[in-house]
């Protein structure tokens, strides 16, 4: 008797908090801040980072350890491996064939594989090599691009 009164209040508790996570559902209405997975835009720091016209997108799914995105100039897949302690990118990655003059797509890859591990601080995800900032990305796209001249 004990249980099932408990199990209907937590029930009606959870019901009421649109803001509560439960055994890892999230509510649609909220915005996840703190896990890695879902959708990700570049913040760009130079020209060249947004020079094929897109921002870069990174859409990362926990479940099956892979994502999709776009380099900039080509849509992209892969997978990755995460650990407690680390996190890095496949490097068969699979990207369409699209030519984007101007856009050095080959220097974003680097940066890419580089990355063995990633912080999640105020709202940013921030890509790392040994501690070394490789990039930064929020959930949000730029709404203006505010590029450092090279």
């Amino acid at each position: 008797m004990k249980t099932i009164f408990f199990l209907a209040t937590m029930y009606l508790f959870c019901a009421g908090n649109s803001k509560l996570h439960v055994a890892g559902i999230h509510s649609p209405r909220v915005t996840d801040t703190v896990t890695l997975a879902g959708k990700w835009y570049l913040q760009p720091v130079l020209a060249s980072d947004t020079a094929a016209g897109k921002i870069p997108v990174l859409q990362i799914n926990l479940s099956g350890n892979s994502f999709t995105g776009n380099t900039g100039c080509n849509n992209m897949r892969g997978s990755f491996q995460k650990t407690p302690t680390s996190f890095s990118f496949n490097k068969n990655i699979i990207t369409t064939k699209m030519l984007c003059p101007g856009y050095d797509e080959a220097a974003f890859m680097r940066s890419l594989l580089q990355a063995n591990n990633y912080k999640i601080e105020k709202d940013v995800l921030v890509l790392l090599f040994d501690g070394t900032e490789l990039s930064r990305w929020t959930r949000n796209p730029p709404k203006q691009l505010k590029i450092k001249k090279a």
